[in-house]
C-alpha cells in the first residue's frame, strides 16, 4: 500500500514538472533527489547517507596542504575557545611611556566637556588615572605629580614641593592606597584642589565605644587647695638655624631672612635687612630664642623656684620648604630646642609633643595599619623624640617605650594626682595626606581609642586630666579633619576627668570651648571644657614674640588665671649693631582682668568652660571687648589685622567652636587669623 501511495505521488511530481515546463522548456521550479550525492567529496567523517546528521566531509587545504581536522566542525566536539590563533595586544608600555599616556588623559579628563563642568568628577577620574599609574610604575608617581602641577599652573615651583624629594614620594602612597574614586578622593580633591564639594562627615559610633556610661550624677569635684602652680606654656618655636642676619625679610617668595632671599622689585639691594633678633616674616634666629629663655625666668618670678612643670605645644624647626628639610635637620632641632628648654627653664619637667612641621616630609605621619615599611616609615622619628625626652629626664622609662610605639603619645601620672596625656594631633590635620586614606573611619591611627582608655582609667582612678597636643581641633575649622564630627571623649569625661586642653599651631592666642551634646546647645550650663591655644616664640607671620604662664591650683589643676608676655618685633631693627641690650619682653595682658571685668566669679574662681562663655556673652553686648581679644590674638602687634563687621560675630563663633565640623556649619568663614 505505502509502495503504491509513493509511486502515484513521484507520478504527479513529474506530471507538474512537465507542465510547468510547458511554455518555453525551462522549469520555474525543481525538486532536489532526498539523498545527498555522496559523489561530491572522496572521503567523509561520518556517513553521508545517514539523515539524522549532517554530512562531515573530509576538506583540504589546497594552499597548506593540509586537511581540516575533524573536531574543527564536529556539532558535538567543535572548539569553544580558540587558542591557537594569534589575538594581539598593545606591546608593553615603558614606565615612561605610562607617564605621558597618564599625563595626556588627565589633560583630556580636565577639557572633556561630556563632564557637564563637573569638576569633582573630573578632579576623582584624574586621581583614578594616577592611581592605575603609581600601582604599575611607583617610580613615575612623583613626576606625575609634578607634571599635574605645571600643567594646571598649580605652583611657580612644582619640583620643589612634588618631587620624590618632597611631596611627590607622599602623593604616590597616598593615591596607592587611597580610594581615589570614593570617599578618600571626594575629600583629597576638596582640600587641596577645592574641586569637590566636602562631603557628608562622619560620626564616631558610640553604641559600644565607652566602657561605662557617663556618671550621673557626676562625682563630687575635687576641692581647691589655695595653692597656686605655675606652669609654662612655650608652643611653636620654630628655630631657623640657617637665619641669616642682613638678608632680605621682605622677600617675595617663601621663606625670608635667608642668604637666598629676594624682593622682586628690588634684586639687586636689600629693602628690608633682617634683624639679629628676628623679623615679621621670619622664623626664630638662636638670638631671639635665647632672649626669650633668659627673660622668662624674672617676669615668672621663677628664678629661685622654677617653674612646677611646662608644656611645650610642637613645632621646634624652621618653615622651610620640603626639599630643604631632612631626618638630621628634624633631629638637630630636637636637640638643641630641648637642651634650651632644660637648661633655662629649671629642673621641673617639660611635657612636649610632637608639631606637623616636626617631622620629615612635614605634615605627614602614616597609619601603622598600612603595614610594612610604608606603615613604619615614621618610626626613626618617634624613636628619636622619645629617646630625647628621656634624656631629658622629662617622662617616666614606662611612657618612652609607649611614645617609641605609638605615634610619640604618651601618658604620665604626677606625683601630685595631675595625669598628663600628650598626643600627636598633627594625625589629624587637613595637611596631612594620609589622613586621607581609608577616611571614613573616624580613627584610623586610633588615637582616640587610646585617648578614650586614658581618660576612663583616668575616671576610675578619680584622677584630673591635661590634654596636649599641637594641631587644634576647633576655632574656626581650618586645621583639624572634619571626621569624626563628634569630639566625643571632651563631652563623655567633661567636667570632671578633663581639667584643661592645650594646643599650638596657629601661632596665635585663641581659645575654643567645647559644649555638651556636640553644642547642639550652646549656653552657660553646657560649656563644659576650654582648650588653650598658646602664643607663639616665632614672630612668622606678621605677629610678635611670646609666651605664656598659668596659675593653676594644685588639686583640681584648673586655670585660675593665665599671663602673657610679648616682645614687639617692630623694635628689633634697632637692637642692630650693639650689645648693651637685647629684646624686651614685656607684659602683655592678664585673662581674668582682660576680660573678665563685668562677669560676678570669685577671685578664686577657675577660669572654665563657663567662664569663657560668660565672656563670649559679654562680647556679643560689647564689640570692644572682641576687638581686645583680636589685639592680643596676634600678640599686640602693630602690623596685624584689625576686626570689624562681620569679623566680630565669627570671632564669637569660633570661641563656641571646639571642633572643625561646629565651626564649619555655624561660624563666617575667613576671619580666624590675624596674620
Amino acid at each position: 500500500m505505502l509502495h503504491t501511495r509513493l509511486s502515484v505521488f513521484l507520478a504527479l511530481a513529474c506530471y507538474q514538472t512537465a507542465v510547468s515546463a510547458a511554455t518555453d522548456g525551462t522549469p520555474s521550479e525543481y525538486t532536489a533527489p532526498g539523498a545527498f550525492p555522496t559523489s561530491v567529496y572522496g572521503s567523509y567523517w561520518n556517513d553521508p547517507t545517514a539523515t539524522s546528521a549532517q554530512p562531515q566531509p573530509v576538506i583540504t587545504d589546497p594552499v597548506t596542504n593540509t586537511i581540516f581536522p575533524e573536531t574543527l566542525t564536529d556539532p558535538a566536539n567543535f572548539p569553544k575557545n580558540d587558542t591557537v590563533d594569534p589575538h594581539p595586544l598593545p606591546l608593553p608600555s615603558t614606565p615612561s611611556q605610562l607617564l605621558s599616556q597618564a599625563i595626556a588623559q588627565i589633560a583630556a579628563i580636565a577639557s572633556n566637556p561630556s563632564f557637564g563642568g563637573n569638576t569633582c568628577a573630573q578632579c576623582q577620574a584624574s586621581l583614578e588615572v594616577a592611581k592605575f599609574l603609581v600601582m604599575a610604575s611607583p617610580e613615575q608617581g612623583p613626576l606625575l605629580a609634578e607634571a599635574a602641577c605645571e600643567y594646571f599652573d598649580y605652583s611657580t615651583t612644582c619640583y620643589d614641593e612634588y618631587s620624590v624629594l618632597a611631596l611627590g614620594s607622599v602623593f604616590t602612597q597616598v593615591v596607592a592606597l587611597a580610594d581615589v574614586g570614593g570617599y578618600d578622593g571626594q575629600v583629597l580633591c576638596s582640600k587641596f584642589a577645592n574641586l569637590c564639594p566636602i562631603p557628608p562627615t562622619v560620626p564616631l559610633n558610640l553604641t559600644t565605644w565607652f566602657a561605662k556610661p557617663k556618671p550621673s550624677p557626676l562625682p563630687p569635684p575635687k576641692q581647691p587647695s589655695g595653692e597656686r602652680l605655675k606652669v609654662l606654656h612655650v608652643s611653636d618655636i620654630h628655630i631657623d638655624p640657617r637665619y641669616a642676619t642682613g638678608a632680605e625679610a621682605n622677600c617675595s617668595q617663601y621663606m625670608c631672612c635667608r642668604d637666598n632671599a629676594y624682593n622682586t622689585d628690588s634684586l639687586d639691594q636689600i629693602l628690608l635687612p633682617a634683624s639679629r633678633y628676628g623679623a615679621y616674616y621670619c622664623d626664630t634666629p638662636l638670638s631671639l630664642m635665647l632672649s626669650a629663655m633668659q627673660v622668662i625666668p624674672p617676669l615668672t618670678g621663677t628664678e629661685e623656684t622654677g617653674f612646677n612643670f611646662s608644656i611645650f605645644t610642637g613645632d621646634l624647626t624652621s618653615h622651610d620648604t620640603d626639599n630643604q628639610y631632612s631626618r638630621a635637620y628634624v633631629e638637630y632641632a630636637e636637640v638643641m630646642v630641648y637642651d634650651l628648654l632644660k637648661k633655662f627653664l629649671g629642673p621641673a619637667p617639660v611635657y612636649a609633643t610632637l608639631g606637623n612641621h616636626d617631622t620629615y616630609v612635614q605634615f605627614q605621619m602614616i597609619p601603622y595599619a598600612m603595614g610594612g615599611y610604608l606603615g613604619s616609615q615614621f618610626n626613626w622619628l618617634y624613636e628619636h623624640v622619645s629617646s630625647m625626652w628621656s634624656y631629658e629626664g622629662w617622662l617616666p622609662e614606662e611612657s618612652v617605650k609607649f611614645a617609641r610605639t605609638h605615634y610619640a603619645a604618651y601618658t604620665v601620672k604626677r606625683p601630685d594626682g595631675l595625669r598628663i596625656i600628650s598626643l600627636d594631633t598633627d594625625i589629624c590635620s587637613r595637611d596631612n595626606y594620609f589622613s586621607y586614606i581609608n577616611a571614613t573611619d573616624p580613627d584610623p591611627f586610633g588615637i582616640l581609642r587610646f585617648l578614650t582608655d586614658e581618660l576612663q582609667d583616668a575616671e576610675d582612678a578619680g584622677d584630673r586630666v591635661w590634654i596636649v597636643g599641637h594641631v587644634l581641633s576647633g576655632w574656626d575649622g581650618t586645621a583639624a579633619q572634619f571626621n569624626p564630627t563628634n569630639l566625643c571623649d571632651v563631652d563623655r569625661y567633661s567636667p570632671h576627668v578633663i581639667a584643661n586642653i592645650f594646643w599650638g599651631h596657629t601661632h596665635e592666642d585663641e581659645l575654643s570651648i567645647f559644649y555638651a551634646n556636640n553644642a547642639t546647645v550652646i549656653n552657660a550650663d553646657t560649656a563644659l571644657a576650654v582648650s588653650w591655644i598658646g602664643p607663639s616664640l616665632t614672630p612668622l607671620t606678621n605677629l610678635n614674640s611670646g609666651f605664656r604662664m598659668y596659675e593653676v591650683d594644685s588639686a583640681t589643676f584648673d586655670v585660675l588665671d593665665a599671663y602673657t608676655w610679648m616682645s614687639a618685633v617692630n623694635e628689633f631693627p634697632a637692637l642692630d649693631n650693639q650689645t648693651e641690650v637685647g629684646p624686651t619682653y614685656a607684659f602683655e595682658y592678664s585673662t581674668r582682668e582682660a576680660y573678665g571685668g563685668n562677669i560676678t566669679w570669685g577671685a578664686n574662681d577657675p577660669l572654665n568652660a563657663t567662664w569663657w562663655h560668660l565672656v563670649t556673652e559679654q562680647m556679643e553686648s560689647n564689640a570692644t571687648l572682641v576687638q581686645t581679644f583680636n589685639t592680643y590674638q596676634g600678640k599686640s602687634s602693630i602690623v596685624g589685622k584689625p576686626c570689624t563687621g562681620e569679623c566680630i560675630p565669627a570671632k564669637i563663633c569660633y570661641l563656641r567652636s571646639g571642633s572643625a565640623p561646629i565651626a564649619i556649619e555655624n561660624c563666617p568663614a575667613g576671619y580666624g587669623s590675624v596674620q
